[in-house]
């Protein structure tokens, strides 16, 4: 059996470039009834603890580094024993909300982790940030995407370490290569597919 997908939202404060601003977060749970993996760590470890329900937590999986999707990470990891995953390339924005202190593990473009026999692939996407990753579970059909494509198309990309062309390009290269049918589960909103964004791919134009 792969494994299963449990979803949970939070709310909290994403805050850069001297601004705050509310927001809610999908934290995502991959994994079984013995042990799981969580993608983005958002605002409440005590919600996400509580989602596991006990299960092993075998990993803390950041897609980047932006506030709001790391802030929960430490406390988790802290209770669990977890470790915390993050591609380098996105330490600049931990160390903003985390300072003194680095993640446990780097993610790396091509890498596969597995978790309840089910694999999950890293596809560096920057763009939104320099380290944005999305993970890719063929087997589950889906990608996770944290920030980079959402229910309408690209993640934003009008604040610091942020670049339009370049998350066009992660998405173009990166996202709609994949099967059309794959679910999209975004780190805010709804979900998609990725050929509902493809559909409407020439219509993206810089914000």
């Amino acid at each position: 059996m792969p494994a299963r997908i449990d979803h949970l939202v939070t709310s909290g404060t994403f805050s850069l470039d001297g601004g705050t601003w509310d927001v809610d977060n999908n934290v995502w749970i991959v994994g079984d009834d013995d042990q799981a993996v969580v993608i983005d760590a958002a605002h409440d470890a005590d919600a996400i603890e509580e989602a596991l329900g006990g299960r092993t937590l075998r990993a803390i999986l950041c897609t980047h580094a932006h506030n709001d999707h790391i802030d929960a990470a430490p406390a988790l990891a802290a209770r669990t024993g977890a470790r915390i995953h993050l591609h380098p390339d996105d330490l600049p924005l931990w160390r903003m909300t985390h300072p003194g202190t680095v993640p446990d593990a780097a993610l790396a473009d091509g890498q596969v982790l597995t978790i309840a026999g089910t694999d999950l692939r890293v596809l560096h996407t920057p763009g939104h940030a320099p380290g944005a990753v999305c993970l890719y579970a063929p087997e589950l059909g889906v990608v996770f995407t944290g920030d980079t494509l959402f229910h309408g198309g690209p993640g934003a990309t009008g604040r610091s370490y942020s670049d339009f062309p370049t998350i066009v390009g992660s998405i173009r290269e990166r996202l709609l290569t994949l099967p059309p049918e794959t679910r999209v589960l975004t780190g805010h909103g709804e979900e998609t597919t990725v050929g509902a964004e493809a559909a409407h791919a020439e219509e993206w134009k810089r914000p």
